[in-house]
């Protein structure tokens, strides 16, 4: 019988309160309520493109901005994600896409490696989002980066429009993480590594 890779997880602090429930081998449904509209539609794509069931509810201090709101729940998503993937065995653990989005272009590869790192390059001057700056995107990818702890390389190559450089990056994880965690049949019983741990 194969292991469950469901997982809930709950982060309270004076800042923010998240809870989350995933299933990597879901089928991209989503039951999103950040308080924020334009976070809440990044995370449902993120959701759909990468086929992880999502559900999660913030309640954060949006009335100073969206920052903890954003970051946190990249943190309480790494860490679910790290959970619900356990020792590793028989994942792909290498993903890459390529997304575009009508004039924009956005590559992410990642490495469920266990150790670690963001490189996040953009446009120099990339367009915000209309409410909600690229910054806060870059925050949301570190903040999962080190809790999922995974390599996270994503480039935006060009792009004119604000939602549609955040589109596309929220879409690309996705499909990139998709593949990572997925099961590779050839390998379902080794740990994909040389040194025999993640």
């Amino acid at each position: 019988m194969e292991k469950s890779r469901k997982t809930q997880s709950k982060r309270t602090t004076g800042e923010t309160d998240i809870t989350l429930e995933l299933n990597l081998d879901g089928t991209g449904c989503a039951a999103i309520a950040t308080g924020h509209p334009f976070f809440d539609h990044m995370l449902n794509l993120f959701a759909r493109h990468s086929l992880i069931d999502l559900a999660l509810t913030a309640k954060g201090d949006l009335e100073v901005d969206a920052h903890h709101t954003v970051e946190d729940t990249g943190i309480v998503l790494g860490e679910a994600i790290a959970r619900a993937l356990g020792d590793k065995r028989g994942i792909r653990r290498y993903g890459c896409a390529y997304v575009p989005m009508d004039e924009t272009l956005c590559r992410c590869v990642i490495d469920l490696s266990n150790r670690p790192y963001l490189e996040f390059r953009a446009p120099q001057n990339a367009a915000d989002a209309p409410n909600m700056p690229l910054s806060l995107t870059v925050e949301f990818c570190r903040a999962l980066t080190n809790n999922l702890r995974c390599n996270l390389h994503i480039e935006i190559f060009y792009g004119l429009d604000g939602h549609h450089i955040a589109e596309a990056v929220y879409k690309a994880l996705a499909h990139a993480l998709r593949q990572a965690v997925e099961i590779d049949p050839r390998a379902a019983a080794l740990i994909p590594s040389t040194k025999g741990a993640l």
